[in-house]
């Protein structure tokens, strides 16, 4: 994504304000700046990680969570926090392609298939240290404090996925806590961070913080549901790739409970792609994928009821917004 916002952002940043869009083009153009600076051997492969782009919805997280600023007050901190986060998903998704063997990203060879591990692993751990080193230029402990403790459950959320890989019998409790620490707890930190560069001394940012961890997570299981229910045309993806890969999700754990032959399945015995589609169909039969969207939409549904009626009606509608792409993604 270049300084033009994609296409699901932007309704997102009309509705939140004229300003959003040129903060959006700032953080591109700093992304852009890090990119370039690093390390002549991991530069090509930082750029093109960054460059790879998606939807910078954590980015414009931030820049709505903290609202439209007053006139003439300084924007470079809430730049700079914005980038951060991007820097630290951008991290884990070069990270993620390491553990997994990842060939492609997003309809591209991804940095360790295109120059290895060890490269790919420095390229993912230089994205991480920058994200902190621009955050340390805005002297606020409470800020490197709340990415440094989404890091850090990014983290644990890998670990507890690979310690679950292959087990069909994972726990929702135990998926669902998965779920919050790899995904949510980032989405949580960029609302959390927007708030705090808002400049609004008795803002609360652990409110519009409960927010993005919701949306977070809802984000996560429709992901899941994608998965299974496809199609390659839309998800660039085989459908039952988390099943090739041992990561048990929602519609699996739901629909074993509804069927006793996927309950008696083991997941190593689905070595091929025709095989997991077929357990996709089989999941898809059980109703599975309707129980996990029902999940997610009281997830959404109750971040909604967590934006705050005092803010602004701008900044409520297109947090709104957000909500509802990430549904909308999934209809």
């Amino acid at each position: 994504m270049s300084a033009t916002l994609a296409a699901e952002a932007a309704p997102i940043a009309q509705a939140a304000g004229p300003h959003v869009a040129p903060l959006m083009g700032a953080v591109e153009e700093l992304l852009g700046e890090i990119a370039a600076g690093t390390a002549p051997q991991l530069a090509p492969h930082g750029a093109a990680t960054i460059a790879a782009g998606g939807k910078r919805l954590r980015p414009l997280l931030v820049l709505v969570a903290a609202g439209a600023p007053e006139p003439g007050r300084d924007t470079a901190s809430l730049v700079r926090a914005a980038a951060a986060v991007e820097l630290v998903h951008s991290a884990t998704l070069v990270h993620d392609d390491v553990l997994d063997d990842a060939p492609m990203r997003r309809g591209a060879p991804t940095v360790y298939a295109s120059a290895g591990r060890a490269m790919a692993t420095c390229a993912g751990d230089q994205l991480f240290a920058r994200a902190f080193s621009l955050l340390v230029q805005t002297g606020r402990p409470d800020e490197i404090r709340a990415l440094s403790d989404a890091g850090s459950g990014l983290a644990r959320g890998e670990l507890l996925q690979r310690a679950d890989a292959w087990d069909a019998t994972v726990t929702l409790d135990r998926y669902l806590l998965r779920c919050e620490l790899k995904t949510a707890r980032l989405f949580e930190a960029a609302c959390a961070l927007g708030v705090m560069e808002s400049g609004r001394a008795d803002a609360d940012p652990t409110v519009l913080g409960s927010f993005g961890r919701r949306i977070g997570l809802a984000f996560q299981l429709l992901d899941d549901v994608l998965d299974v229910s496809g199609p390659v045309e839309r998800t660039g993806k085989h459908r039952g790739t988390d099943l090739l890969d041992g990561t048990v999700t929602l519609p699996f754990i739901v629909a074993r409970e509804r069927d006793p032959q996927l309950a008696a399945l083991d997941p190593r015995t689905i070595t091929t792609p025709q095989q997991a589609e077929e357990v996709c169909d089989a999941i898809a039969a059980t109703g599975a994928l309707d129980a996990a969207r029902e999940q997610a939409l009281e997830l959404v549904a109750g971040a909604r009821r967590d934006i705050p009626a005092d803010l602004p009606e701008a900044q409520r509608r297109a947090l709104d917004l957000v909500a509802t792409g990430v549904v909308a993604r999934y209809a």
